[in-house]
């Protein structure tokens, strides 16, 4: 399971996962640098620490790399909440709980996420259209229905992600990283 990310891996994370491309260090620097003073060595280090615990995939391009999330930021936010409420002693008590922490927003959003996970895709597709979401994320809602550890299903987030593999998880890159490692641990 993910540890949560430090305050500098989520500045870089958030930029990542926002401009959803290969990103080189370069470009991370000189938008953290509108924020703050931060150094080139700083970002490149975060940036291999990113990709060392899974987060992040690389590619090699000329001397440099340019750095892809391998997860989507909705997948990190489901991993630490699962997370989370897996610690408690009591799951129903933590999850009425969270409900009565949430906006009515918020509450709307879940029953919509329910009502997919639960295989009414018909009224997930017309929810994740009506919140933008990409079409592979309507479509991935329309195969909702099919059994456990099989294709895809969208999140209320409006991503697709593969049941086989696991909500939250980051893919594999092709052995990029070390067998067996999860992101948030070491994986060195």
């Amino acid at each position: 399971m993910p540890r949560p990310l430090g305050e500098l891996e989520d500045a870089v994370m958030t930029r990542v996962w926002k401009w959803n491309r290969p990103v080189t260090v370069r470009e991370v620097l000189e938008d953290l640098q509108q924020e703050r003073s931060i150094a080139y060595t700083t970002v490149m280090t975060v940036l291999d620490n990113l990709h060392q615990k899974g987060w992040v995939r690389r590619e090699a391009e000329g001397r440099a790399y340019r750095y892809e999330a391998v997860s989507t930021r909705a997948a990190y936010a489901a991993a630490l909440m699962n997370e989370a409420w897996s610690q408690s002693d009591n799951a129903a008590a933590a999850l009425v709980a969270f409900f009565g922490m949430m906006s009515e927003e918020q509450r709307r959003a879940l029953r919509d996420a329910v009502r997919i996970v639960e295989g009414t895709p018909e009224v997930g597709t017309a929810v994740l259209h009506a919140q933008g979401a990409p079409a592979e994320a309507a479509e991935g809602a329309e195969r909702a229905g099919r059994p456990e550890g099989t294709g895809t299903t969208a999140t209320a987030a409006g991503e697709v992600t593969d049941t086989a593999r696991g909500a939250g998880a980051p893919a594999s890159d092709s052995g990029d990283r070390n067998p067996g490692s999860a992101p948030g641990g070491t994986g060195r």
